[in-house]
Formats: C-alpha cells, sequence, structure tokens
C-alpha cells in the first residue's frame, strides 16, 4: 500500500522503535512507516488502517507491538475475533495486562457478555493501572446493558472516580456512560444533570454529550445550508415565474384582442 513521502517511520514512540530494533534496519524502517499510516488512519479511515496493519502484520508479527496495532486496526472494524487473537498474541509476548479491557470488550463484541464480567473480576484487573481499571469498569457496565441488568449497569459506574471533580482522562467518558444508562433506566433529570457534567469534562469534544444534553432539552438544530435553500427557493421561484406570467399575460392580451376583432 502506498505510504505519503512525508511518513518516515521516527513519529512512532520511542518504545515501539526499540521493539523494531530487533529487525535489520531496511525492514524495521518499512514496517515503522506502515505503523505510523495505522495510527494516522484509524479513527477516520479504519479500513485503510487494517491494511496498513496487515502489511506491517506480514513484515513482522513476532513483534508485540506490530500484534496490538494489527489488534486496534481489526477492533476498529469490529472484526472481533481477529482483534482478540491479535491482543492475546501481543499479550503473551510482553506478559502485560494493558490490553486486558479492551480483549474484554472484543468479548463483549462477539456476543459474550458474560464473559467480559469473568474478566472484570479476573486478578489480572488489580494489575491495571487507574485507566485501566476505570476501561474496565465501562466494559463491565456495557456488559451488563448487554444482558438487559440496567440497575446493575448503574451500580457498576458508580466509583469514587465517578463522583471526583477532578478531571482526567476517562472523566468524560464515564459520566457520559453513566448518563446514558441513567436514561435507558428512565432517569431522565438524573441523565441530564450527568450528561451536563460529562460536557464540563470534555474537552476535546471525544462524546456526543452536547448534542445528547440538547436533545434533552429540547433544542432542534437546523442545518445552516438547508436553511439557505430554503431562503432562496422563494426567489428562485418568484425568478421564474416572471416571464411566465409576462408570457400569459401577453397570450391574454392577444386573445382579448382578436375577440374584439371577430366581434367587429
Amino acid at each position: 500500500m502506498p505510504i505519503p513521502e512525508d511518513v518516515s517511520g521516527e513519529e512512532i514512540d520511542k518504545d515501539v522503535r526499540q521493539e523494531l530494533q530487533s529487525l535489520p534496519k531496511t525492514l524495521a524502517d518499512d514496517v515503522a512507516r506502515n505503523l505510523v499510516m495505522v495510527a494516522r488512519l484509524i479513527d477516520e479511515d479504519p479500513e485503510g488502517a487494517y491494511g496498513y496493519s496487515r502489511v506491517a502484520l506480514r513484515l513482522a508479527s513476532r513483534v508485540a507491538a506490530v500484534r496490538e496495532a494489527a489488534g486496534f486496526a481489526a477492533y476498529a472494524n469490529q472484526k472481533y475475533a481477529e482483534a482478540l487473537a491479535e491482543f492475546r498474541a501481543a499479550r503473551r509476548m510482553t506478559g502485560t495486562v494493558d490490553l486486558w479491557p479492551v480483549m474484554a470488550d472484543c468479548e463483549r463484541g462477539l456476543g459474550r457478555p458474560e464473559k467480559a464480567l469473568d474478566m472484570a473480576g479476573a486478578p489480572e484487573v488489580h494489575k491495571l493501572d487507574k485507566a485501566g481499571q476505570v476501561e474496565m469498569r465501562l466494559v463491565a457496565a456495557g456488559a451488563r446493558r448487554d444482558m438487559g441488568q440496567l440497575d446493575a449497569a448503574i451500580v457498576t459506574l458508580q466509583s469514587p472516580e465517578l463522583a471526583s471533580s477532578s478531571v482526567q482522562p476517562w472523566t468524560a467518558r464515564l459520566r457520559y456512560a453513566y448518563a446514558d444508562a441513567l436514561l435507558a433506566a428512565g432517569r431522565a433529570d438524573e441523565a441530564r444533570e450527568w450528561f451536563a457534567k460529562a460536557v464540563e469534562a470534555d474537552r476535546d469534544g471525544s462524546t456526543d454529550a452536547s448534542d445528547r444534553l440538547a436533545e434533552l432539552d429540547g433544542v432542534e438544530f437546523v442545518d445552516a445550508l438547508d436553511e439557505e435553500e430554503a431562503d432562496e427557493a422563494p426567489e428562485g421561484a418568484e425568478a421564474s415565474a416572471g416571464p411566465d406570467a409576462e408570457s400569459d399575460a401577453e397570450s391574454d392580451a392577444e386573445s382579448d384582442a382578436e375577440s374584439d376583432a371577430e366581434q367587429d
């Protein structure tokens, strides 16, 4: 797959670059450039990112960072079985538990929420950092909702991290998930409060909390382009009607003249 000339491969994380040092330099550079493309495209063009991840995987399947990147690219394309296999491979290579929450979410994607809940209660969770534990809580709450256990999902999300007034990278998503669960349970007033709190914490627009809040408040958004077209339509109609109206008037005048002539 083509790679833009401005991608050198040096853009990747230094830890990944260090992993690639086990490869011949030319090969390492090729893999690095493909990994850069995965990172660059995964949000806006998941299919493109997946394509580059497969190239990197073909070149260096024994590198943990490559397997992890391939897992996230597959995950972004909802290829959950493939993603889970790649994450498991990466975990075997590194021995870390960092991927545990996303692995559990893959189980949800495969229609196995019970398995995701089992993973949420596993000893590995205690080895996660704070961000990982919050992510695991989000996955567990999602699994509860998959099983129709809305009240349990709400309780799962209730935590010191949710109650904290400090804003962390996970705060907006945690508050959003809580608000969404409350709304699903029919607790609209509480949901509105927590969507508002999510908006306060969502500094980079990672959620659509502001839209959900506006929806609850009954605010309707009008597309500016549609509004302009609506404003222009009557003018266009009048402009096109002008000549026709004049033509009709002329025809009526001619008919009247001919009628008068015949009567004379």
